[in-house]
């Protein structure tokens, strides 16, 4: 009895440590899987949410690149409007011939908008007919202000607004507003377009429309900045959508624009793929900025967002762990497997996002290369074109010296208008001319003494008009004397030329020390001033900011002056002066151990 029942408690024991050890082998493995299940679910959602994130930075910014695309030609088809001394239908349809659906998808159409109070609504509907639109009919909604579609170009076959009052929707009139306040194209909040009324309901969609200023600019009118009106570019939303985020977001994820301009955000328009949505990660709200207004964006991934790798790995993980143990490791090293092929795309599409900003930046350099050329070849043609003028001007003289006296009241007038033509196209070439040649012209950098240029420009400027020039103590620096004679002469002439009639010119010309061996030289005036908002425009080319409208001028002579203080190495701009006027300032270098002129 005693040696059975040890080896009875022997075997008890046995059995006790084996399903001990089946236990503990049973712990260990559900330990095992339950940890590689938990691991394997959490990489998956990490990988969930990057995904995500980069599908959501790479919608972000195909949205962004196409909305700066349409205002960009839009910018460039209103200056084009702008240059035409007087606008006629045939012209409007050269300018808009190249802009066509494939161009801008989601474009309705393109109008020419202008304001008419009631009163004027037969003037302007008779003027528009006399400039090439026989058939032109304006259809008010109401009385007050209106705004006329007065030339239209459909895009997408459902006929012309021409003669459509855009008064009649508030949130176009609101946009107008904002743009011709701001003077930069603007986006209106959403809303369903005035043409598509006619439409059945299923297709009328949530629309929106691009609008930018039109501001006379032609050198040769005489409402040289006056506003003309707004081009307007009617945008159905989802249409733009769609083509716009079609290879940002593919099957991926799921895109919702929101304009949330009028407190609750509305869906303006959607991108959703055939597929069912991820529900394991939370779609992202993030925001985009459209042409002075913001939109809302919302991203959502679909089960195509990791299409291509494993899914579910942590139930099978469990089912495996349960039969047995040792596959954890074959688990693991396919689970980093996945992990690596995940990465790998997320290089690649890195790899293609870089690729894309070189291709991006090569086109910058090439537009840059165009930029050059047209300036080289404005100077050609401006060049080339002085030999026929001088012919045509001292024909013109011969005439006025010889034959004026032979000359009836109606043939010396149109002599004069000739010769005071003439005297303007001169004025045109030769700044064209300069401005051409002001950023590659060669340059002699030697000691210039800035009061005798300053002396010798108001001797120049003398006979042009009685004028007050006071010139203080000015230093000698170091740069090209020709150029900057040039600069004291443009802005000395701009402050005689926009001093009012009725008002005498007072000019002072001064230099102020600045810390880093440089000057800051300044022309005061008293003349009509510049408003704060065209400050920073003043010295680009063909700038005629409010309040020079009556003032003769081609709106080169600031821009050459910008590009000659650039040349060395200096800053130019324009402060008010508080006894009335501007007081226009540049920097130029004290000597030669400063950098270079380019």
């Amino acid at each position: 009895m005693t040696t059975s029942a040890t080896a009875h408690r022997s075997r008890w024991a046995g059995k006790r440590r084996s399903v001990l050890a089946l236990v503990l082998v049973a712990a260990v493995g559900l330990a095992g899987t339950t940890l590689a299940a938990v691991t394997l679910s959490r990489i998956e959602q990490d990988r969930l949410d990057r995904a995500l994130s980069q599908r959501t930075q790479l919608v972000e910014q195909a949205i962004s690149a196409e909305v700066n695309r349409y205002a960009s030609l839009l910018t460039d088809l209103a200056k084009a409007v702008g240059a035409q001394s007087e606008l006629e239908s045939a012209e409007f349809t050269s300018i808009t011939a190249a802009v066509d659906r494939q161009r801008l998808p989601g474009a309705t159409g393109l109008s020419f908008v202008v304001p008419v109070p009631h009163s004027g609504v037969r003037a302007l509907q008779d003027e528009w007919r006399r400039l090439g639109s026989p058939g032109l009919t304006l259809r008010p909604a109401g009385e007050g202000r209106h705004r006329f579609a007065v030339l239209s170009k459909p895009l997408d076959g459902t006929g012309s607004t021409a003669g459509l009052d855009l008064g009649r929707s508030a949130e176009a009139v609101e946009a107008m507003d904002m743009a011709e306040q701001s003077r930069r194209v603007t986006v209106s909040r959403t809303y369903r377009l005035l043409k598509d009324a006619g439409l059945p309901m299923e297709r009328r969609q949530l629309s929106f429309v691009f609008l930018a200023p039109v501001y006379a600019s032609s050198p040769t009118a005489t409402d040289v900045g006056r506003f003309r009106g707004w081009l307007l570019l009617g945008t159905r939303g989802s249409d733009f959508l769609h083509e716009a985020v079609a290879g940002a977001a593919g099957d991926a994820v799921a895109v919702t624009l929101l304009d949330g301009s009028s407190g609750d955000p509305i869906p303006m328009a959607s991108s959703r793929p055939t597929g069912p949505l991820e529900t394991a990660v939370q779609p992202i709200d993030t925001t985009v900025p459209v042409a002075q207004r913001v939109w809302n964006l919302r991203v959502e991934g679909t089960r195509q967002l990791l299409a291509g790798t494993d899914r579910g790995l942590d139930r099978i993980a469990w089912l495996i762990g349960l039969v047995l143990t040792a596959l954890l490791v074959a688990l693991t090293g396919s689970v980093v497997g996945s992990r690596n092929r995940a990465l790998r795309r997320v290089d690649e599409a890195t790899a293609a996002l870089r690729a894309d900003i070189s291709q991006r930046e090569v086109v910058e350099h090439r537009l840059r290369q165009r930029e050059t050329e047209l300036v080289g070849f404005a100077g050609v043609v401006a060049h080339d074109l002085r030999s026929p003028l001088a012919r045509i001007m001292g024909y013109a003289d011969f005439l006025h010296e010889e034959a004026y006296d032979r000359l009836d009241g109606t043939q010396r007038d149109f002599l004069g208008r000739l010769r005071k033509g003439a005297d303007n196209m001169r004025v045109l070439i030769d700044d064209l001319l300069d401005y051409a040649t002001a950023e590659n012209r060669p340059m002699v950098t030697v000691p210039v003494d800035l009061r005798r240029l300053a002396e010798e420009v108001a001797r120049d400027r003398a006979g042009d008009r009685a004028a007050i020039i006071e010139i203080g103590e000015l230093p000698t620096v170091h740069g090209d004397p020709t150029l900057l004679r040039q600069v004291l002469d443009n802005l000395i002439g701009n402050a005689i030329k926009y001093t009012p009639p009725d008002r005498e010119p007072r000019i002072r010309v001064g230099c102020l020390p600045l810390e880093g061996g440089r000057w800051r030289c300044e022309v005061c005036d008293n003349g009509i001033g510049i408003p704060d908002r065209d400050r920073a425009a003043v010295f680009d080319a063909f700038t005629r900011v409010g309040g020079s409208e009556n003032f003769p001028g081609t709106g080169l002579g600031l821009a050459i002056v910008h590009r000659i203080v650039e040349r060395h190495h200096g800053e130019v701009g324009v402060d008010p002066n508080p006894a009335g006027g501007s007081v226009f300032w540049f920097t130029v270098p004290t000597d030669a151990r400063l950098p270079a002129p380019l």
